[in-house]
C-alpha cells in the first residue's frame, strides 16, 4: 500500500510546525520503508500493518510536543504491487513523453 499523510501540531505556542514535523519525518525515515517527503505530504510504502504503525508512531512523535495533532491520510491499497512510490510517477512521465510534453 501507498499512504500519503500529513501530521502537524495544533495549539501550542509556536507559529512554526517545522520542528514537530521533522520528528514525524524522522520516524518515517528510520522505519526503513520506501518514503518521500514533499512540501505537503510524506509518502510511505509497505504492507498495511507496517505502514499504519509508522503513521501511528509519527503522529505520536508530534503529539509528544503538542497538545493536539491534526492528521490527514490518503491510501492506495493495491495488493500484490510494490515499488509504486516511483512506478506511478514513471508511468505519468512516460505518458507525457508519448504526448510530446
Amino acid at each position: 500500500m501507498l499512504v500519503a499523510f500529513s501530521v502537524s501540531p495544533l495549539g501550542g505556542e509556536s507559529d512554526s510546525v517545522a520542528e514537530a514535523v521533522a520528528e514525524a519525518v524522522r520516524v518515517v525515515r528510520e522505519s526503513g520503508l520506501p518514503n518521500e517527503t514533499n512540501a505537503m505530504f510524506t509518502l510511505v510504502e509497505g504492507e498495511w500493518d507496517e505502514v499504519m504503525d509508522v503513521v501511528k508512531r509519527a503522529t505520536e512523535a508530534v503529539g509528544a510536543v503538542a497538545p493536539r495533532v491534526g492528521l490527514v491520510l490518503k491510501a492506495d491499497i493495491r495488493p500484490g504491487f510494490t515499488g509504486q512510490l516511483t512506478a506511478k510517477v514513471e508511468r505519468v512521465e512516460e505518458a507525457l513523453l508519448r504526448s510530446g510534453e
